[in-house]
């Protein structure tokens, strides 16, 4: 490559350019569990209840910290994949909707089932957990991914958003 100067032309030598920019890459990473329970999780079981959610996820009540979960859902509401977007302290856990819908949006999700557990076991939603399920709803409806219920998991019961009217 050659410039012009207040001397002449001179001859510069051309080095390659690098550029440098950060690339996303889906990584999906398969868990086997490794136990004598053949019902849990059984491939091709459509969700269509809130007891369903109750009955596979009860064993989040031997938790001592409370855990918020993501069930990602198909088009038949079966569950593709499962996120443990939080885990928190002995009576709440921090929830984003950015947190929430990054995995839900990586696997294709068509909806999602949120489900915590109160590990005082009992399943009463507190203000903020009605808060953040407003805020979830209203951020999948702009995603295009429903947010079809919310369990929180008791010691012996359950309450469901979509049972209750808050959702």
């Amino acid at each position: 490559m050659t410039i012009e100067t207040l001397f002449g032309t001179e001859e510069i030598p051309t080095k390659p350019r690098t550029i440098k920019f950060k690339q996303i890459k889906a990584i999906y990473e398969t868990f086997t569990a490794r136990e004598e329970i053949t019902n849990y999780l059984k491939p091709g079981t459509r969700y269509t209840s809130p007891s369903q959610v109750y009955e596979t996820f009860k064993f989040l009540m031997k938790e001592t910290k409370e855990m918020f979960l993501t069930l990602h859902l198909d088009g038949k509401n079966r569950i593709m994949a499962m996120d443990i977007v939080s885990i928190g302290s002995l009576n709440q856990s921090i929830v984003h909707p950015r947190e929430v819908f990054k995995t839900a949006l990586l696997s294709n999700a068509a909806a999602i089932i949120c489900a915590h557990q109160h590990p005082s076991g009992d399943p009463s939603p507190s203000s903020k957990d009605i808060s953040i399920t407003r805020r979830l709803k209203e951020a999948g409806e702009i995603m295009g991914i429903k947010v079809l219920d919310h369990c929180i998991i008791g010691q012996d019961s359950y309450i469901s958003f979509v049972e209750r009217g808050l959702l």
